[in-house]
């Protein structure tokens, strides 16, 4: 009778992590980032259809990047998540807190008994009254969470676009400018994103119920054009 291979579980675990990050790079990359009239989420995606960036719950989020279908199912989980609590108790418990929180236990149960793990980082942002009160929460593919601040970048290149966005952020007054530092941010200085390939969202800071909007024709090129 043969003996199973042995293969050390520190082996295994980085294995797995190696596997997701190199796919994960493989995709581009999405910034969000913080300011007086709200919080924008910039992602290049050529796509009319297959968002990286939506709407989860009145004043909250949900960005990906990574496996498409994969992200796209641990949307719809936390749109259901939220509806039920917001339904069960009130619309003001529905948090971006609790959410990524559930989001970190799903990721790290898949990384840890799963063959494969999901190939994708996740964002869920929370607007507040003020931009102290805005949460960010970057949620990696092996359930760790990184309570991120100002700003946040998701995907491959990570380190090299939030340097570039942390210099253009100190400019950062309103909306256009906002927009202009996030997609200068990931194109880099040699090359330039036309608005067809891009998509961007605005959770505005506002007393609405719902703070959710997309940015898109006509007022999205003349934020870049300003």
């Amino acid at each position: 009778m043969s003996m199973p291979f042995y293969v050390a579980p520190e082996q295994v675990m980085k294995d797995r992590a190696e596997f997701a990050r190199k796919n994960i790079a493989r995709g581009r990359p999405l910034v969000t980032g913080s300011y007086a009239g709200g919080i924008v989420i910039c992602a290049e995606n050529a796509s009319d259809l297959l968002h990286k960036v939506s709407e989860i719950y009145d004043h909250i989020a949900f960005a990906g990047v990574g496996r498409y279908n994969e992200f796209d199912q641990l949307r719809i989980a936390g749109i259901r998540a939220a509806d039920l609590k917001g339904y069960s108790y009130s619309r003001e418990d529905v948090d971006a807190r609790s959410l990524a929180n559930q989001y970190a236990g799903i990721l790290g149960n898949i990384f840890t008994h799963e063959m494969k793990p999901m190939e994708v980082e996740i964002l869920v942002a929370e607007v507040g009254a003020t931009p102290e009160d805005d949460q960010l929460f970057h949620i990696l593919y092996d359930g760790s969470v990184v309570d991120e601040h100002r700003f946040s970048v998701l995907g491959g290149e990570a380190e090299t676009i939030a340097g570039r966005l942390g210099e253009a952020y100190e400019q950062v007054t309103d909306l256009g400018s906002a927009v202009r530092a996030a997609v200068a941010a990931l194109a880099g200085p040699e090359r330039t994103i036309a608005a067809d390939d891009l998509e961007v969202a605005l959770l505005r800071r506002t007393t609405a119920r719902r703070a959710f909007r997309r940015i898109e024709g006509t007022e999205l090129e003349g934020l870049l054009n300003a």
